[in-house]
């Protein structure tokens, strides 16, 4: 019996990436998860979320944004072709990544499920559309978009490491610090979308309701967890610093203090200025970099060494590539 190839397993039969080829493949997607992420806060803050009005077409006639409605509606449907971009970065990653020898089935999985959670998150923005930019499918699908961020910042440091067992690089009292910021900014991460769904900038110039919450005690709770975050990123510093931990791991300390710094202060002068459009954008963009940064401190306390390198191109027997 003759197996057919599926198109991955034939073009990996064909290819080798370069280790390179392959970390890059995966940081474009990690760039675009950030890029989707600031786009579509540039919809909600320039009051474009009902630029077009169904989905998945712009209008019942058109799939495509028409005159009449406007900027509104160009910007709107810019940040939907913008989906296709990124699903072009993210499909790149799973090719690399599949073609790369020898073959890492672990990391072929990661990559593929951020496409699950594009195609998710495309729905749910779909669904958003159709309940008129209800708050809580607005915050549900930011909280997608950051999860799509997580798996293709895994995903890209999984491939600049082996698939050996990970051996830790610091005790164990301070991978649990670790984890306290690691939970800790993502509860901060989740506090944020109650301020923007209870504040302004509802996403749409017509009367879109908000989340029952006060909006100024909202920003304070936030602000709270901010600290927690910070008093936390700064305890990590100096704890790597007593251990004697690895030099790049100290570097990620502090990059991410820095980056927390500059968060901070772009949430307190938004704040006292009335939530100006541009400095909300910043807030954003500044909360998918302080993720990353947490994510890459949190994978740099471990390490997978490689344990073979990589093979030239090798031909797969027939039953081993069914499956892509």
């Amino acid at each position: 019996m003759v197996a057919v190839l599926t198109p991955l397993a034939h073009i990996a039969q064909r290819w080798t990436p370069s280790p390179r080829t392959v970390q890059r493949a995966a940081l474009t997607a990690v760039v675009m998860s950030v890029v989707i992420v600031v786009t579509g806060g540039a919809v909600r803050l320039t009051g474009s979320g009902l630029g077009c009005d169904t989905w998945p077409k712009c209008t019942d006639d058109s799939l495509f944004a028409t005159p009449e409605q406007g900027i509104h509606g160009a910007i709107e449907f810019g940040n939907r072709m913008l989906t296709y971009v990124l699903c072009a970065a993210v499909g790149w990653a799973i090719v690399a990544v599949r073609s790369a020898k020898p073959r890492r089935r672990g990391l072929t999985r990661l990559a593929w499920s951020q496409f699950w959670i594009v195609m998710g998150n495309a729905v749910l923005g779909g669904v958003t559309v159709w309940m008129g930019l209800n708050p809580w499918t607005v915050a549900g699908h930011f909280l997608l978009a950051t999860t799509l961020l997580t798996v293709t910042t895994l995903t890209w440091l999984r491939t600049r490491e082996g698939d050996s067992a990970a051996r830790p690089r610091v005790p164990r009292p301070v991978r649990k610090l670790s984890w306290a910021l690691t939970g800790a900014a993502a509860v901060l991460i989740g506090a944020g979308t109650v301020v923007t769904g209870s504040g302004r900038h509802a996403g749409d110039s017509s009367d879109v309701p908000r989340m029952p919450f006060d909006w100024v005690t909202a920003a304070h709770v936030h602000a709270v967890f901010a600290w927690v975050v910070c008093a936390l990123a700064v305890a990590m510093w100096l704890v790597l610093r007593v251990v004697d931990a690895p030099p790049d791991t100290r570097t990620r300390a502090r990059e991410l203090l820095l980056v927390l710094l500059a968060q901070g202060a772009i949430g307190y002068v938004q704040f006292f200025t009335d939530v100006p459009e541009i400095l909300v954008g910043a807030h954003m963009l500044g909360s998918c970099l302080v993720w990353i940064a947490v994510l890459r401190l949190a994978m740099s306390l471990r390490e997978r060494p490689h344990t073979e390198p990589g093979i030239p191109a090798q031909q797969e027997s027939p039953l081993s590539t069914v499956s892509s």
